[in-house]
């Protein structure tokens, strides 16, 4: 029996793999390894622990994970051009714990993006922040919902004296107004906490904002959305070594025991592509998202944000709710594997977070196999022939996936 259910489990793990090589993947929180690196997933650092840090560790038997710790962390610092670097945590979401566990007490104001203004459940009070503190208030939006209203969050500012304001978003279409705002943090005393989450590999390619040039007193990151490395968390600072040793304790023995050493051997090796290709690839998912974006909006879709240019990010964001809203039309384009994901937009109130009107479009790992401009022309009409016209495209976007299954910003050639 044990080894029927052994069995069963292999077959859907290649169900898995042979399923996804035929879908259009737009989920804008995921990318892919390279081959080469992907193909480091199964050493024998899956085995092992490493607590502590390089040098410091509580087990013996580390020197290679050490060394590679190390490059990673320097590579890090050299890309974001910053002092410290916590390359510990295993996902996002552990890098904000980990600052929040030493920078945010019970008592302490933080303001934050709502839910509809596109915050990301981390920073809210049933996410991590909300283990810290629940005075936690909402970042003023501008009437369009996907910018910051400058003048009344500075009012906030200066009225709350929030202990931190974290920006940064998971519905991510345009920058924050960072250095509009530091003035005012710095007179307060404001620690600005950066969520970099969606846009680290952006940044990395210098085609986003500068976060820590423009203010951020640090920045957090997931390093498997549009930086292609794979799923981790890091912390990233220029602030005094004295405040810097208890972000380091927040990351051990504060959120994480040890810390994955398979994946973080993997994502060295990614940070190494990125510094490589992450230039071309930055500027390539940009320019895909808006083409996209103006596709859609050419096929008859209502595309958010038109009056800005709609995006300067990886994402797109549409309102479905001609269509039957986010989430039929989410699953409608599952059917025919296209895999996107319904999301809320600002317009709407939280209780429809499950039946939002709106969908969230990412184009950046379709972009890393290859995709240019005229594949993201040919998604909207594939995804308007699904979605309007009520057809069954699944022949077509096996068919035109499968042309693109290398990927590419790598050096998968070199191997």
């Amino acid at each position: 029996m044990n080894y029927q259910e052994f069995k069963k489990t292999v077959e859907l793990i290649q169900k898995q793999d042979e399923w996804r090589e035929k879908t259009i993947n737009l989920i804008a929180s995921e990318n892919v390894l390279s081959r080469t690196v992907r193909n480091y997933a199964g050493t024998d650092f899956a085995h092992r622990y490493a607590e502590g840090h390089p040098g410091e560790r509580y087990y013996r038997g580390t020197a290679f994970i050490d060394d590679i710790e190390n490059r990673l962390k320097a590579c890090m610092k050299m890309i974001f051009q910053c002092n410290h670097g916590e390359v510990r945590p295993i996902s996002g979401t552990n890098a904000n714990e980990a600052v929040f566990s030493k920078l945010v007490n019970r008592e302490d104001v933080v303001m934050a993006n709502s839910t509809p203004g596109g915050g990301h459940i981390s920073h809210h009070r049933i996410g991590a922040l909300g283990k810290f503190t629940k005075n936690i208030i909402d970042i003023p939006m501008s009437p369009d919902g996907y910018h910051m209203d400058v003048e009344k969050t500075i009012y906030l500012i200066k009225t709350a004296k929030p202990k931190m304001i974290v920006l940064g978003k998971s519905l991510f279409l345009f920058p924050e107004p960072i250095a509009e705002i530091r003035e005012a943090c710095e007179k307060t005393k404001t620690t600005i906490m950066y969520d970099a989450a969606h846009v680290l590999g952006l940044i990395a390619g210098g085609r986003f904002q500068d976060p820590l040039r423009e203010g951020a007193f640090l920045m957090t990151g997931s390093t498997h959305k549009t930086f292609f490395g794979s799923q981790r968390g890091v912390v990233l600072s220029n602030m005094d070594n004295d405040t810097w040793r208890k972000i380091d304790r927040g990351a051990f023995p504060g959120s994480s025991s040890n810390h994955h050493l398979h994946t973080l051997a993997q994502l060295a090796l990614a940070t190494n592509e990125m510094m490589e290709f992450g230039a071309r690839y930055a500027e390539d998912v940009i320019n895909n998202a808006k083409v996209l974006a103006a596709a859609l909006d050419k096929q008859g879709f209502d595309v958010e944000a038109r009056e800005f240019g709609y995006t300067e990010t990886h994402q797109v964001a549409v309102n479905v709710s001609k269509q039957g809203g986010g989430e039929k039309v989410s699953r409608v384009l599952e059917t025919n594997d296209i895999i996107l994901n319904m999301n809320m937009l600002p317009h709407e109130a939280l209780s429809r977070h499950d039946h939002p009107d709106g969908i969230r479009i990412g184009v950046q790992e379709m972009t890393r196999f290859g995709m240019g401009p005229a594949e993201m022309e040919y998604i909207a009409v594939l995804m308007k022939e699904c979605v309007m016209d009520n057809r069954e495209i699944r022949p077509e976007v096996h068919a035109f996936r499968g042309k693109y299954t290398d990927v590419k910003y790598s050096f998968d050639d070199r191997q």
